[in-house]
């Protein structure tokens, strides 16, 4: 039997089983991606991007589409990527934006516990250094990543967790650029 022959059937010949089963794999990924704090987050990152994928793959990103459903980016979680990474007061929360080239399209501080974070990784300048940042790049704290003076720790944490998970989703997702 055809999937399109079950679809034709009144729903009350279709198997409750095989209703369960389709709604327990269809409902978690249409759930990941419809809360809309992270939408906005997403949107933040691919401005352009008409739809994301639900969360999924190894290492565990969105996939972000152009209105033609190509695929313009990645985005991912420093925390699931790197969840020894801590700064002064535990983890700090880092949604990641890179384009199909290894090229950052920003980053979003979700969330952290840091005593300093008011002055350093809050502030827009913090995050905006990372906006077309390719992952090539060094990431050195006082070289091409700005130091906060008192939030040391906190920065170089935020900023090596940026630069690890980025290379990681690199190394998996993406094609090397030929010589």
């Amino acid at each position: 039997m055809l999937v399109s022959d079950i679809l034709r059937r009144p729903l009350s010949r279709i198997s409750p089983a095989l209703l369960v089963l389709v709604l327990c794999v269809w409902l978690p990924g249409r759930a990941q991606t419809a809360d809309p704090k992270l939408q906005a987050q997403l949107m933040q990152l691919f401005p352009a991007a008409g739809a994301f994928s639900p969360k999924g793959g190894d290492p565990p990103h969105f996939k972000a589409y152009a209105k033609g459903q190509a695929v313009i980016g990645y985005a991912f979680w420093t925390t699931e990527l790197e969840p020894l990474e801590r700064g002064y007061d535990g983890p700090i929360k880092i949604l990641v934006g890179m384009d199909a080239k290894g090229v950052l399209t920003g980053i979003v501080v979700s969330q952290h516990h840091e005593p300093y974070g008011n002055f350093s990784i809050d502030l827009p300048r913090f995050p905006a250094q990372f906006r077309g940042k390719n992952i090539r790049d060094p990431f050195k704290v006082g070289g091409d990543i700005h130091a906060v003076s008192r939030a040391t720790m906190t920065v170089s944490s935020a900023t090596r967790a940026v630069k690890n998970s980025a290379r990681r989703v690199a190394r998996q997702l993406l094609t090397p650029p030929q010589q």
